[in-house]
């Protein structure tokens, strides 16, 4: 199984190409470099929570539809983060 980064850069990459755009029109229309796109498409980069949403307005979808078909391991544990000081 792909990792999460992975599997929505397929996603995206999906979408893009049945919405007819190309890496350059996506990246214009949701306004970010086509280096990052590319990156995001590839899974080499994850994307904040402003970014799916600038790419779900850039795709003229609700931003719940592009994460519609990761598929997510419940076994495996979650990476250790920083968290907050009180």
């Amino acid at each position: 199984m792909d990792d999460i980064a992975s599997q929505f850069g397929a996603i995206l990459r999906d979408l893009r190409t049945t919405k007819g755009f190309s890496q350059e029109e996506l990246a214009f229309r949701a306004g970010m470099s086509v280096p990052y796109l590319s990156d995001l498409e590839r899974g080499r980069s994850a994307p904040s929570l402003a970014m799916v949403v600038d790419l779900a307005r850039a795709l003229a979808m609700h931003p719940s539809e592009m994460l519609t078909g990761l598929v997510i391991n419940s076994s495996i544990q979650p990476p250790r983060r920083k968290r907050p000081k009180d």
